[in-house]
């Protein structure tokens, strides 16, 4: 099984989540856990690995041989991404802003296109603990995000429970981090923030096709309007987790709450039956 958590804004306590209920799985069945927030990863911080593998994340973006190309256009014409531009006769690359799709190369009628490799990111890899850690991150100064989620995600391996921390928001990184997920938690917050955030992100997920439930944290601080968009939206809250000083202050630690108080494991482990019901009995969630 695959579970993506995800939130409509940060600071709600998803990686908090994820780490958690990563370690409650652990203790049944062998896990995988692809921290997918490539532009800030932070899941090492409580798991712990030591990477023994780094592996680059190349982009191949295109180079224009300017002797061999006429300007004809065709391949500003089918760029998506607006990459590419013919200006003055003359073919210009903008390489920050190609998904690497190829198209240009593919269909460029003087051949005048070939393709580089261009370093975006890398892949960090822990393969000696309980759990199997992943993670994906963007150099700095690089923007495609979601092309090290992906490269990332060909490395997830089926065979076991697969928890995958996903970048927080709603455009491409989420998109491309929860595409492949049987069910994705989206963690939120009981404030209107979090509430206007979590409606975008459910409304996401409905587009994708994605089986969805919620999680709310610091659930006794804030008011019940998640609570009824939910019930009117029919998306199932499978836990409530309260305002907590000592999960505050493990966290500053960088110690799971799971691994210091029995009832956050229980918790934790309702949480999981809860998600593998509703995936075993077939039953989606509004709009999924």
């Amino acid at each position: 099984m695959i579970i993506a958590i995800a939130s409509g804004k940060g600071g709600t306590g998803k990686t908090t989540v994820a780490v958690n209920l990563a370690l409650i799985l652990a203790r049944r069945e062998p896990v995988q856990f692809l921290d997918c927030d490539a532009e800030e990863p932070n899941a090492h911080f409580f798991l712990n690995p030591d990477f023994q593998e780094t592996v680059p994340i190349f982009l191949p973006v295109p180079e224009v041989d300017h002797e061999k190309c006429t300007a004809c256009g065709r391949c500003a014409e089918i760029c998506r991404s607006n990459a590419l531009a013919v200006l003055d006769k003359t073919v210009l690359v903008f390489q920050e802003m190609c998904h690497g799709c190829g198209g240009c190369t593919l269909l460029c009628p003087e051949g005048a296109i070939r393709e580089k490799d261009v370093r975006v990111g890398q892949v960090d890899i822990d393969r000696t603990g309980g759990i199997e850690f992943l993670r994906g991150m963007l150099d700095v100064g690089q923007v495609v995000t979601a092309h090290v989620i992906r490269d990332v995600q060909r490395r997830l391996d089926s065979g076991k429970m697969v928890i995958i921390d996903a970048p927080p928001g709603t455009s491409c990184p989420m998109m491309a981090a929860v595409e492949r997920a049987d069910f994705t938690l989206l963690v939120t917050e009981p404030t209107p923030f979090g509430l206007n955030d979590l409606v975008l992100a459910v409304e996401t997920l409905r587009v994708l096709g994605v089986p969805h439930g919620v999680v709310i944290n610091r659930a006794d601080i804030g008011d019940k309007r998640i609570h009824d968009y939910c019930r009117k939206e029919n998306i199932p809250i499978l836990a409530e987790l309260p305002y907590d000083p000592d999960v505050a202050e493990a966290y500053a630690e960088g110690i799971p709450i799971v691994r210091t108080r029995k009832d956050y494991a229980d918790t934790y482990s309702r949480l999981f039956e809860r998600i593998e019901f509703l995936c075993a009995s077939g039953e989606k969630t509004a709009g999924a």
